[in-house]
């Protein structure tokens, strides 16, 4: 059977697999393949994330609807890519026909050349799942004479480095995206330049940890200088995710408070509120040094919006531990908090800590948890209420007619009436309520 070159990439997950999945897209384009719907394309190339045991039962099940397809036309293809594939490839290649190829995030340079034979000769089964942690083949492509293609034409991703050698005992990602790899700084002012040049007014940058950047060179350089230089290259808007709370140190706060197009918002994941938890869980700092750099942030950055991530029923979290962390949303008052009740990760070293919490317990934590956070963050965002914000308009609100969204420099996400004409403008909207999870606003005419 003689397949057309017709693909269709899902992406499930988190920012990195959004960014890979953009890069694979834009060396299929340019290489003559066409991106159509799901239903016409030969081939479906799906990217996820595999750090909760939730998205990959979702890619899974996801994987399993092709089989009807299958047997009826023997189409589409599938390929498995990214960190779920590094973590479930080598099943999904043994489990379905359909699944021709698995690639793990190391091989993303290999990919492209490894598409093109399995739409070539369907009855092949390629493996390029990473097995050294340290060995990278990279995606490259000349900026100059090619569209990078991405999802938002105003916004985008900026990977700076690529891994993670921290070993939380919980986290899967060192397993599946390998030892940490700093990108070579002229890279990424290429990659920058290039997207500034293409109208995009807010860059992010992306790392497991962004905070480490530089730690494998031999040099003085690290996060605090390149985030420096990244200013001076003048995009409206500057974000970086993510933060590790013992690499996020005062230099970089020095940065964001003396550069205006840095903005003022920061994801520093506390994880637990417990230090004996936190020692468990192999996170490198204490409870105290957290609260000292919150307390050091917000004294040079007052309009920090500041988020974080826990997790709930971590193995033996007693009742003191919980309330050590429900004590730290109470003292610091996040704006968001980014919550989940504690699941086993197959492979990591928690997944075999004694004292394992009942999956009833960890939830009823998060809820509670939750319940707090969520007054909390509705108390912040009613401050906001006839206040004037500056908010880039970066798309068509996902629900109701004629309305933009688009981030305040805080991260708060702001809903408001308005034209497409205002897409990829900065605007400025008089709050008039707000939620949990979002403002509403109207627009302040010029």
């Amino acid at each position: 059977m003689i397949y057309n070159k017709n693909f269709c990439i899902k992406t499930y997950g988190c920012q990195m697999n959004v960014y890979d999945a953009n890069r694979v897209r834009t060396v299929l384009n340019f290489r003559g393949w066409n991106e159509v719907n799901e239903d016409e394309a030969n081939l479906i190339i799906i990217t996820g994330c595999s750090v909760r045991a939730k998205a990959e039962q979702k890619v899974w099940s996801e994987m399993g609807r092709y089989e009807n397809s299958w047997k009826k036309f023997k189409r589409p293809i599938v390929a498995l890519t990214g960190c779920v594939a590094q973590n479930l490839g080598q099943k999904a290649l043994s489990r379905f026909q359909w699944v021709k190829l698995v690639s793990g995030p190391r091989h993303i340079g290999l990919l492209p050349d490894a598409l093109e034979q399995i739409i070539k000769n369907p009855d092949s089964k390629l493996n390029l799942l990473d097995h050294d942690p340290k060995e990278f083949f990279n995606l490259d492509f000349d900026p100059d004479n090619t569209t990078i293609l991405r999802e938002n034409k105003f916004k985008a991703y900026v990977t700076i480095a690529h891994g993670c050698d921290n070993f939380c005992t919980y986290c899967i990602v060192p397993y599946v995206r390998g030892r940490f790899l700093s990108r070579k700084p002229d890279d990424i002012f290429n990659e920058i330049n290039f997207l500034l040049n293409d109208g995009v007014k807010e860059i992010t940058l992306l790392g497991q940890n962004v905070n480490s950047y530089g730690k494998d060179f031999n040099s003085n350089l690290n996060f605090a200088w390149l985030l420096n230089k990244v200013s001076e290259m003048n995009p409206a808007r500057i974000r970086f995710v993510t933060s590790l709370p013992q690499d996020f140190t005062e230099d970089i706060i020095n940065v964001m408070a003396d550069k205006n197009n840095i903005c003022p918002s920061l994801n520093l994941p506390i994880q637990s509120g417990s230090n004996k938890i936190l020692k468990l869980m192999n996170r490198k700092y204490t409870r105290e040094e957290y609260f000292k750099k919150v307390e050091i942030l917000r004294e040079k950055i007052p309009d920090i919006g500041l988020t974080t991530d826990i997790i709930t029923g971590f193995p033996g979290e007693t009742d003191e531990d919980f309330n050590d962390s429900l004590d730290a949303l109470k003292k610091i008052k996040f704006d968001l908090v980014h919550s989940a009740a504690y699941s086993e990760r197959e492979g990591t070293p928690a997944a075999k800590m004694p004292n394992s919490l009942p999956v009833e317990l960890r939830l009823s934590r998060l809820e509670t948890l939750n319940k707090i956070q969520d007054e909390i963050t509705a108390e912040i965002n009613k401050n906001y209420n006839n206040k004037t914000v500056e908010v880039l308009a970066d798309d068509f609100a996902p629900k109701g007619e004629n309305l933009l969204q688009g981030r305040t420099p805080s991260d708060k996400v702001v809903i408001f009436p308005g034209e497409k004409n205002l897409l990829g403008k900065f605007v400025n909207i008089k709050i008039t309520h707000a939620e949990n999870w979002c403002l509403h606003g109207e627009v302040i005419p010029e």
